[in-house]
């Protein structure tokens, strides 16, 4: 385990922070200085926002780790297969983040604030912010590694605890459980403007995704036999959550009516904080920007991820209608399948009338075979302006945690529990899809089960209105870096092998006019005319390109579903619900062991 010694980041800190410092020596009067004050305090629970050290000290994710946080996903189609979903490709030498230096900071502090010269409340306010943030650490590893070890105070190298094994995930989740409870009595930030704070209501959100996570890891992953306390953690969920809806003061930001309102959450420049309760936020002096434009536009840059077919195929008619129960959907064009839908799913992607602007002038946005390998291009947190496109220089927050977030939590753990009311439904599902236009089914549960939605993704559930609970989760939340760990906590791995589909193609040489402009913008071929059409882009979907297997096909050969990289296997494997412990950390520590499988 790797040692990291505090009081050398706080000599960076205070040369930062406090000049006054910088003639006397760090190892007494700085620790005197942080720990003496209530200013000292808030110095150093700076840190755990961001930290002067790099990012192996980051607890906040990024803004660039979240718009890249559903690369690997179900629904996600990309540049090439992740190799953790590979056979061989992935293993305990390719492992990572098995990192414990954010964690010493944690405790250093922890165990450093008591003083009987700062008030009671005002310790307890730091701890319980400090106890937050190692919650939020903890969270993240056992999430990737299950077990891992249980660390509540600094350690350094003499100390005969360093070298220990894992604690069971049981016992370290109580452990989060407890952080979050201390956290959520004594962190006495009730309101932030700027939401990038931790306050009260951060606090209240969180535990409740820590508690719906682990209530549902609990009852569908049953190997762990863990499944007679699922229903402790889906209550605590329900009663976190209702904290944050009862006194929180949010609301679902509806400015923009239900054309504009989801997507600007996701592009606005500062947080709109009605419903923003955690962000990432740009910040022009200190050039703090992020690179969404340049990861989510590029042709060569970041891993050109689009949504599938399978997946859009679930986003609600206008009518709150599924839109599978047409007739004839599956050979719909691009151009028909995308009208008269969730209105979420033209803020998600290019589609309609969605334009950009280059130069000032506005142009026609229709998705890009350069970039996108189904036709389903995201646009959720990139910008219009084609400025953005190349390099670092987005300017637009990036959500952490939201309101519409927490009203999910709540509408499936009272789910899982089989409490949800009419009313409840009204006030979560319902406001969410009212707020995307949707006009029917917004005040009732659903009666009735969608068998494209059990057929395609939980074919083991019943319940109607859990599996309508389960969709809105998906659409809402698409590209903000849940899905994975949703699959993990439902035990639905094997949705990681769907085949990565796109939009029907009625025909080989067949232009199409994706956003119906008058102006054609795709062709696939087979056989590559001798005059190309301008401004048309032609996509090669023969069998081979130069002898080799061509991984952009379509589903019927001269028609069909496009198809993307299933000539390389998939398969989900039992041992990818968890990530293997790095290899160089296990022979330093033999007593942390391996992951089953790995």
């Amino acid at each position: 385990m790797k040692s990291y010694y505090s009081l050398l980041f706080l000599a960076g800190f205070f040369l930062a922070g406090c000049s006054e410092l910088e003639q006397v020596p760090e190892s007494t009067a700085s620790k005197a200085a942080v720990f003496g004050s209530e200013k000292g305090l808030e110095l150093y629970a700076n840190s755990f926002y961001t930290p002067l050290t790099g990012p192996d000290f980051s607890i906040l994710p990024t803004a660039n780790s979240i718009i890249r946080a559903d690369e690997m996903a179900d629904y996600s189609a990309r540049t090439q297969v992740p190799d953790f979903l590979r056979e061989g490709a992935y293993g305990p030498r390719q492992s990572s983040g098995w990192d414990w230096r954010a964690l010493r900071n944690i405790n250093y502090f922890i165990a450093n604030v008591p003083n009987p010269a700062i008030a009671p409340d005002v310790q307890r306010h730091y701890i319980g912010l400090a106890r937050f943030f190692r919650a939020l650490f903890y969270f993240d590893k056992v999430k990737r590694f299950g077990d891992v070890p249980w660390i509540n105070k600094p350690q350094d190298i003499s100390d005969p605890t360093l070298y220990n094994g894992r604690n069971s995930r049981a016992m370290v989740m109580d452990s989060v459980l407890a952080d979050l409870d201390f956290a959520t009595q004594n962190i006495r930030t009730t309101s932030d403007n700027s939401r990038s704070l931790i306050t009260k209501s951060v606090a209240y959100g969180f535990k409740s995704r820590v508690c719906l996570f682990e209530g549902t890891f609990r009852k569908y992953r049953t190997s762990y036999n863990l499944g007679s306390t699922a229903d402790k953690w889906l209550n605590e969920a329900v009663n976190a959550a209702d904290k944050v809806i009862k006194e929180g003061g949010f609301s679902l930001n509806e400015a923009g009516g239900t054309d504009k309102s989801y997507r600007q959450l996701f592009i606005n420049k500062t947080p709109i904080a009605n419903e923003i309760m955690l962000s990432a936020v740009v910040d022009a002096t200190l050039s703090v920007y992020n690179d969404a434009n340049w990861w989510w536009t590029s042709a060569t840059y970041g891993s050109r991820v689009s949504l599938i077919r399978t997946f859009v195929n679930t986003y609600l008619n206008i009518d709150g209608t599924p839109f599978t129960d047409k007739p004839g959907y599956q050979t719909m064009t691009f151009m028909d399948e995308v009208k008269n839908r969730d209105k979420r799913l033209q803020q998600t992607i290019r589609m309609g009338n969605y334009t950009r602007i280059n130069g000032g002038a506005v142009e026609p946005g229709p998705p890009v075979f350069s970039y996108t390998y189904t036709g389903y291009m995201p646009i959720k947190w990139s910008l219009d302006d084609t400025y953005y496109d190349g390099g670092t220089r987005n300017d637009n927050s990036i959500s952490i945690m939201r309101y519409a977030e927490i009203l999910l939590n709540y509408a499936e753990a009272k789910t899982e529990l089989g409490t949800l009311t009419n009313d409840d439904w009204a006030k979560t599902v319902g406001a969410l899809r009212k707020r995307a236009g949707i006009t029917s089914g917004l005040t009732t549960k659903p009666a009735v089960v969608d068998p494209y939605l059990k057929a395609n993704y939980f074919p083991d559930i019943a319940d109607p209105v859990l599996l309508e609970v389960r969709r809105e989760r998906g659409i809402e939340l698409a590209l903000e870096g849940f899905r994975f760990y949703d699959i993990v906590r439902w035990n639905r791995g094997p949705l990681m092998d769907q085949v990565w589909n796109g939009f029907y193609v009625p025909a080989l040489d067949k232009p199409l006019d994706l956003n119906e402009d008058g102006k054609n913008d795709v062709v696939f071929y087979k056989t590559k005319p001798a005059t190309q059409l301008p401004g048309v882009t032609y996509v090669n979907v023969a069998e081979t390109v130069n002898g080799v297997a061509n991984p952009q096909r379509l589903k019927n050969d001269t028609s069909g579903e496009l198809t993307w990289l299933s000539n390389i296997p998939r398969k989900w494997d039992e041992k990818y619900y968890l990530y293997p412990i790095p290899e160089n950390d296990r022979l330093l520590n033999p007593k942390i062991g391996q992951n089953p499988g790995w």
